[in-house]
């Protein structure tokens, strides 16, 4: 069964006008691997119940008249329409499934201890709990006079001052009747207060202070604990420190946290028609630009970064960058390059001479069809392909999350925003869509993405200018413009 010829499908289909021409597009050229979740798709579109009984019948009665010439055919429909779509070898993976492949078994890396200084952006492994209570004691929110509320009830009322509390130095004694001890702010209520009056609000005269705002009890004092108490859990696992967190995990005293190890991240590009910046590219040549937004893109996930250089087309040129990402523990090996079918698209086979087992290598995406995913003990690969924005759409869509899983974060997906269209775009195909896309901003606030012109995936200067990835899943029919849509922002 396995050698049926799908694409006579896509033949016969040519010569009919049968208005199941998508379907059969569907089942004989592509070939998808998540053919069930397309199937859904289709019944969606053609309002069909894609879980009653007669699905199968009403999946293949469209193709049954464009295939009565063939006993052949007719025999072996039913087994096509699912189980053999689904093993097919040449199928297209769906980039749910792919990034599933991607992610499975991808645990948090071994823990460190950090100091809060070299803590930003490193990943919690536990939760971070206060070891003080802040404050420790009421405190003055302001400048002024810590008083007894029920002595300046009344405006002008008249109070002797028999010390003073600043921010460091308490104050010994306690406040008494008819008694007001001058605190800033910081500074600890001293006992027998209960409120503050603020400066403006006194007449200060040598010993004495006249009360020009009647006094409220507990006004201008901040509570004992009211930031935090004692045993508090305030940062949790599986968090990105932020310059905040790390202001938060020293006033809860810790000099030192518990992190995540950082992944590192070996890149290899390969071609030989790339040469460095700087140079002066020969007659077929280009300049070597993809690794260095994966570099970037990766350290600003958290990664550690090691650069191979770009390998020649050779198998050995090749095979001998992916062994020396095994040598430096990476724990991601990502090439750039060589993951198409041609004659000198080399990385896949040199992959499998070094044991590394292929996850997938298509998927039913646009662009970055020709991806691969593999793993060789404790590395994982992904083979990226050569054209700048494919290239650079798949890192972020595949390695960003692999890279967050690794690292412990909690939350390791890209964000799916709301938007409306800018402009029509077209219906798509079996493939998702990344349209690269500038993002504006409405006078009612709503978000709105607008497709750049040219959406091929060498146009660096267009990946560039865009801010946004517009999301157009399988099948999308024509938008026009104003339709609500979802768009990945990019990192600025």
């Amino acid at each position: 069964m396995r050698g049926i010829d799908f694409l006579g499908l896509s033949r016969i289909a040519r010569q009919s006008q049968h208005c199941a021409r998508d379907l059969v597009l569907i089942i004989g050229r592509e070939l998808p691997h998540g053919v069930e979740s397309l199937f859904e798709q289709f019944c969606h579109r053609q309002k069909i119940s894609p879980s009653c009984a007669e699905r199968k019948r009403v999946f293949l009665t469209p193709l049954r008249p464009l295939l009565r010439r063939s006993s052949h055919w007719a025999r072996t429909l039913p087994i096509v329409s699912f189980d053999l779509l689904r093993s097919s070898p040449v199928a297209l993976m769906p980039v749910s499934d792919a990034l599933a492949a991607v992610l499975a078994g991808a645990e948090p890396l071994p823990h460190e201890m950090a100091a809060l200084d070299a803590a930003f952006h490193r990943v919690l492994a536990r939760d971070v709990a206060a070891l003080r209570t802040q404050p420790p004691e009421a405190m003055s929110a302001m400048d002024g006079y810590a008083v007894r509320a029920a002595d300046a009830v009344t405006v002008d009322s008249t109070l002797t001052v028999i010390g003073e509390v600043a921010a460091g130095r308490p104050f010994a004694g306690s406040v008494g009747p008819g008694e007001a001890v001058r605190i800033f702010t910081g500074g600890i209520i001293p006992t027998g207060a209960n409120a503050v009056v603020i400066q403006e609000d006194t007449v200060a005269d040598g010993k004495q202070v006249t009360i020009k705002e009647a006094a409220i009890a507990g006004r201008h004092i901040r509570p004992a604990g009211v930031d935090f108490s004692e045993g508090d859990v305030l940062l949790r696992r599986g968090a990105r420190l932020t310059e905040r967190d790390l202001a938060l995990a020293a006033a809860m005293n810790h000099p030192q946290l518990v992190v995540c190890r950082r992944p590192k991240v070996a890149i290899l590009a390969t071609g030989d028609e790339l040469v460095l910046p700087g140079s002066k590219p020969g007659h077929g040549q280009i300049v070597y630009s993809n690794g260095y937004a994966l570099h970037a893109l990766a350290r600003s996930e958290g990664a550690e970064t090691i650069d191979l250089g770009i390998a020649a087309d050779t198998l050995e040129s090749t095979a001998a960058g992916i062994r020396r990402a095994r040598e430096s523990g990476a724990d991601i090996l990502v090439t750039s390059g060589g993951a198409s079918v041609g004659d000198h698209d080399l990385v896949q086979q040199a992959l499998r001479d070094e044991g590394i087992a292929m996850a997938f290598w298509k998927i039913a995406m646009r662009p970055g069809k020709p991806m691969m995913h593999g793993r060789l003990g404790a590395m994982r690969v992904i083979g990226l392909p050569g054209n700048p924005v494919s290239s650079y759409v798949c890192a972020f869509l595949f390695m960003v999350p692999l890279i967050r899983a690794l690292s412990g974060r909690s939350v390791i997906h890209h964000r799916h925003e709301r938007a409306v269209l800018g402009k029509d775009v077209g219906a798509n195909d079996m493939r998702a869509d990344y349209l690269r896309a500038r993002l504006e901003e409405r006078d009612d606030g709503a978000l709105v993405a607008v497709p750049v012109n040219h959406q091929d995936s060498s146009l660096l200067a267009n990946l560039a200018a865009a801010q946004a990835l517009l999301v157009r899943a399988p099948f999308a029919p024509r938008a026009e413009a104003g339709t609500p849509c979802e768009v990945l922002r990019l990192p600025v």
